[in-house]
C-alpha cells in the first residue's frame, strides 16, 4: 500500500492541485499580464516620438508661429508721446492764421488742445492727432493729423470749420461738426454731422456721414434764442 506521499491520490483525495499549486499558478498569470502591458505601453511611446502624451504632432509648429508674429513689432511700439502739439500747429504753414491767433495759453501756460495717438496712415510711428479749442466754451475751430515722415511731421489732414472736432476710430479718422440753425446758443446744437475717413492711396478719403438731430425737449435752458421778430 502506497503512502500520501506517492503520486496516486490516498483515500478522500483527488488529482486537483492544491492551494499551493494554484496560488503559483494565479501569480504567473498577473507576471505575465503586467509583461504584456509594459510591452504595450513601449510600443505605443515609441509610435508618438518617445515623448508619450506630450506629443501633438502638428499642433506644435502652429503654436511656434503664433508666438513668433506676438513678438513682431507694431506701430505702436515706436509711438512719440512727447509730441509738442502747439509748437507744431504754430509752425504748420498749413494752418489758418485765425487758429494761430486763437491759440493762445488759457490759464498760465495751459492751452485748449487736445491730442490723440493711434495708427491711420500705416505708418511705423503712430500718427497724431490734434483739435484746437477756444478757452471759453471749449469750441473746437481746428482739427489737424500729422503724420511722421523723414524724421518730421507732415500734416495730412485739416478741418477748419468750427465747431470741429476729430478722434480716432479703430484706425479710422472720425470728425464731427456740429450743427447750428438760426437762434441756437452756443450751448444747444440742434445736430452734428460725423464723417468718417479712411487713409487711401496716400491720402485720407470720406466713407462714411452721419446726420444726428438732437432732441430740443432735452434741458429746458437749451432751447433756441428768441429769433428777435
Amino acid at each position: 500500500m502506497r503512502g500520501l506521499s506517492d503520486d496516486t491520490p490516498g483515500p478522500g483525495l483527488s488529482n486537483t492541485p492544491g492551494p499551493s499549486r494554484v496560488r503559483g499558478s494565479f501569480e504567473a498569470a498577473i507576471a505575465a499580464m503586467a509583461v504584456l502591458a509594459a510591452l504595450a505601453l513601449l510600443v505605443s511611446g515609441c509610435a508618438t516620438g518617445g515623448t508619450g502624451a506630450r506629443d501633438e504632432g502638428p499642433a506644435h509648429s502652429d503654436s511656434v508661429a503664433g508666438v513668433a508674429e506676438a513678438k513682431s513689432p507694431s506701430p505702436s511700439a515706436t509711438v512719440d508721446d512727447h509730441v509738442d502739439a502747439v509748437k507744431l500747429v504754430k509752425d504748420d504753414p498749413n494752418v489758418s492764421a485765425a487758429v494761430k491767433h486763437e491759440l493762445k495759453p488759457c490759464v498760465a501756460d495751459e492751452y485748449a488742445v487736445d491730442v490723440s495717438y493711434g495708427e491711420l496712415t500705416g505708418g511705423t510711428v503712430n500718427d497724431v492727432v490734434v483739435n484746437v479749442m477756444t478757452c471759453g466754451e471749449a469750441i473746437g475751430i481746428g482739427s489737424y493729423v500729422y503724420r511722421a515722415t523723414g524724421g518730421t511731421y507732415e500734416n495730412v489732414f485739416k478741418a477748419e470749420e468750427p465747431p470741429v472736432y476729430a478722434e480716432i476710430d479703430r484706425g479710422d479718422l472720425v470728425v464731427t461738426k456740429q450743427v447750428y440753425e438760426k437762434g441756437d446758443p452756443v450751448s444747444s446744437p440742434s445736430g452734428e454731422n460725423v464723417i468718417t475717413y479712411r487713409w487711401t492711396s496716400g491720402r485720407f478719403v470720406q466713407e462714411y456721414s452721419t446726420h444726428n438731430e438732437y432732441s430740443n425737449a432735452v434741458g429746458g435752458d437749451a432751447s433756441p434764442a428768441p429769433s428777435g421778430n
